[in-house]
């Protein structure tokens, strides 16, 4: 088995070597995204504009030698306008179904918060069942589908916040945030020229992703581990400064990550390191806190973190 997961680093490293060409000094926002994509979860990213969001998504979809779409997201979006509708074919006297954008393996949403509830609803299906159902006939979506949703939050006028159920949909909210200066630097100096996106080529196939994918099954998960998770999911409960914590979709949620990258490591078990890695990218944005709390930036990142040094870990001995 061992030789069969390591294909998951394999594709990994190819594809983050060619993400790094275009995405500069965000090497760990590139790996939980590639992470998202082979735990077959999706990701939403946010931050002020002109972080590289859109940019991030495109070059992973890039790198993917599969279909990828992309969708600006606007108030007058209609929920057809991303899942597809029938239309009459005079030819032939039925009516034949015309596939929307989401019938892709990526699909990037631009400003999801800018369309309307209805049309954010009907992202829903999608992400939740891979599946689209158009006048009661349902057509599943192939796999890998990956949606990588943007959100500004400096933006007031014109958006639709997300609500809980489906912010809880996405496996991972994460954040580009500013570069350093010699990031920065290199960013200038790779994207003064506009067509940069273009020289992009296909690292890795269809096959080779959902072969990676296919590895998480084999990966075990001691039960020391599983009561690790469910104690971390608890406690978020528990919070007095948290109005509703973790659901169990959130703590499932988290351990298939946490398979993920106990593959990335080679590994055919998750051990507590791997949950502890990814936690706060997987269970922050499912926090909803009570209101004098929202104001404090980063402050369900930080629960998360709190919850982490708080809960007893389980040693070696209890889950090797």
């Amino acid at each position: 088995m061992g030789a069969e997961i390591s294909i998951v680093r394999e594709v990994s490293d190819k594809l983050t070597e060619n993400i790094k060409k275009i995405i500069k000094g965000k090497d760990e926002t590139v790996r939980k995204v590639i992470i998202a994509l082979l735990t077959g979860g999706h990701v939403l990213l946010e931050d002020v504009p002109g972080s590289g969001k859109t940019m991030l998504a495109r070059a992973l979809a890039a790198s993917v030698s599969g279909d990828f779409k992309r969708i600006q997201m606007t108030p007058d979006l209609l929920p057809a306008d991303l899942t597809g509708v029938n239309v009459f074919d005079q030819r032939t006297s039925e009516f034949r179904f015309v596939q929307g954008p989401v019938f892709t393996n990526i699909l990037i949403a631009d400003e999801i918060n800018r369309a309307t509830p209805k049309t954010q609803a009907g992202l829903l299906e999608c992400m939740e069942e891979g599946q689209v159902t158009v006048d009661g006939r349902s057509y599943h979506l192939e796999k890998p589908f990956l949606v990588i949703a943007t959100e500004n939050p400096v933006d007031t006028q014109g958006v639709f916040p997300l609500p809980e159920a489906q912010i809880d949909r996405f496996l991972m909210k994460l954040y580009m945030e500013y570069p350093d200066h010699e990031s920065m630097v290199d960013i200038f100096r790779t994207h003064v020229d506009t067509g940069v996106i273009k020289s992009l080529k296909p690292v890795v196939t269809l096959d080779e992703v959902r072969q990676a994918m296919s590895c998480m099954e084999a990966v075990s998960i001691e039960e020391s581990v599983i009561e690790y998770v469910v104690n971390l999911v608890e406690t978020t409960r528990k919070k007095e400064q948290v109005a509703l914590g973790v659901s169990q979709r959130g703590g499932l949620a988290l351990l298939r990550a946490a398979k993920t990258v106990a593959a990335l490591q080679g590994r055919t078990y998750v051990i507590p390191d791997d949950v502890r890695e990814i936690a706060g990218d997987v269970l922050a944005h499912r926090l909803i806190l009570k209101n004098s709390m929202f104001a404090e930036k980063n402050r369900s990142r930080a629960l998360i973190q709190e919850i982490l040094e708080e809960v007893p870990v389980p040693t070696e001995e209890m889950y090797g």
